[in-house]
């Protein structure tokens, strides 16, 4: 059983500083179990106790994973000089997280996009020996036809000579196509349809492993993952 201070589990939610944790302990604005606690040194396991801050109940775990619905035009990193990140979307509490996003989706591309501060998850997903499947749907330039679906099947020989795994093309209309992939190659989505001579117009990810995009998350909104979704990431749908 880890014990910790009270003032580090709230700085670990995020809501404030440690400093600004011992001060809103001592103004007894934060309870322990429904009981207010005025030491910012007591300690206690975080697993095992409801930790509340003016009565909404605080996360105290330090690692962290959300879901974000990226819209477009924003880019898939942490910081940026010139341009919005996705972490710029992300509330306060969150940004001093230090989360980064799992993978990347492109500039102008939406959809599925995780972040976390876990970095053994994160390798997890990406590593293209885990072979976890992400699902997305493609609007592209031309007419998708059946040996679009089996080149996609014998695993698509890209521009530069790039071999890339099996893949699935489903043909959902004439010009739009639902693709799953098992590794994340740079540009790998667009450059497969490049491949077939049908650029890609819109791109948008739906799902990784089994878990799929929350419909009630608008373009730019997050949320953290609930109970069995990290598991599901890992599952085959």
């Amino acid at each position: 059983m880890a014990l910790t201070r009270l003032d580090k589990l709230l700085a670990d939610s995020g809501r404030c500083t440690r400093s600004e944790a011992r001060a809103l302990i001592r103004a007894g604005r934060v309870t322990v179990d429904g009981a207010a606690v005025f030491a910012p040194e007591a300690k206690y396991d975080a697993a095992c106790v409801r930790i509340a801050l003016d009565g909404s109940a605080v996360n105290c775990t330090q690692t962290r994973y959300l879901m974000l619905h990226k819209p477009a035009g924003v880019l898939s990193a942490t910081e940026d000089a010139r341009q919005s990140t996705v972490i710029d979307l992300l509330p306060p509490e969150y940004r001093r997280m230090r989360l980064f996003p799992v993978g990347r989706l492109d500039k102008d591309t939406t959809g599925l996009l995780l972040l976390t501060n876990d970095g053994d998850f994160a390798h997890r997903v990406i590593s293209p020996k885990k072979h976890v499947p992400k699902r997305y749907i493609a609007r592209v330039e031309g007419t998708l036809d059946d040996a679009d679906i089996a080149a996609f099947a014998d695993g698509i020989v890209l521009a530069d000579g790039t071999h890339c795994l099996p893949a699935q093309l489903v043909i959902l209309a004439p010009d739009l196509g639902q693709v799953t992939v098992y590794e994340g190659k740079y540009h790998q989505v667009k450059r497969m349809f490049a491949a077939r001579g049908k650029p890609v117009t819109a791109l948008h990810r739906e799902q990784i492993g089994a878990l799929a995009l929350d419909s009630a998350l608008a373009p730019g909104q997050a949320r953290e993952l609930r109970l069995g979704e990290l598991d599901a990431v890992f599952a085959a749908d």
